[in-house]
């Protein structure tokens, strides 16, 4: 027998299956991937009270390989932030992960997609052009990104109102058929 490090209780890894798509052993690996965000600020052994106080800061979490590449890292880390600073819990963490793994359900997935590419509770036409600047790295013209932006508008906007709601997002990333394989890290 060695000596093990027992990282969270059994009703706390029960109550993380619970409320996540992640098995026991995945919610140790979210952990351990955590911890290593910030070894100095998460302890090894968290108590229930730390997982949801103990805040990595939002810089060193967008320094993750899986998110550093993504333009959207820091809408990412203020979707999941429950203070919607960016700076994240390990429950944030594993709400984070959880949301963008393989088990998660596309309506999940669509849910968060909407949520970090929106700023006022709809995708208007500064929202659309945010989000083909991020994709394109400003290889685009001004006018190429408008063009865009009024074509989806044109195309999705079932009721006329020049911005997208969540029911007109959610038809629309219904029929992209990549969109799960896209919205996804896997831990």
């Amino acid at each position: 027998m060695g000596n093990k490090v027992v990282t969270f209780t059994d009703q706390q890894l029960e109550d993380y299956q619970d409320c996540t798509f992640f098995t026991r052993k995945d919610i140790l690996r979210v952990h351990k991937r955590f911890r290593e965000t910030s070894p100095e600020l998460v302890p090894e052994v968290m108590t229930e009270g730390q997982a949801t106080s103990i805040q990595v800061p939002r810089d060193r979490i967008e320094k993750m390989p899986e998110l550093v590449e993504n333009p959207f890292k820091g809408r990412i880390c203020e979707a999941f932030s429950r203070q919607g600073d960016g700076n994240l819990t390990f429950e944030d963490f594993l709400d984070l992960l959880s949301v963008f793994s393989e088990q998660a359900p596309r309506d999940i997935k669509v849910f968060y997609a909407f949520k970090i590419y929106v700023f006022d509770g709809f995708i208007g036409q500064s929202d659309l052009l945010s989000v083909i600047t991020a994709l394109t790295a400003n290889d685009l013209t001004t006018e190429e990104r408008q063009q865009i932006a009024d074509k989806v508008i044109e195309e999705s906007d079932v009721d006329g109102d020049g911005k997208l709601s969540f029911l007109e997002f959610e038809h629309v990333i219904t029929r992209a058929p990549d969109f799960i394989s896209t919205f996804h890290i896997r831990i």
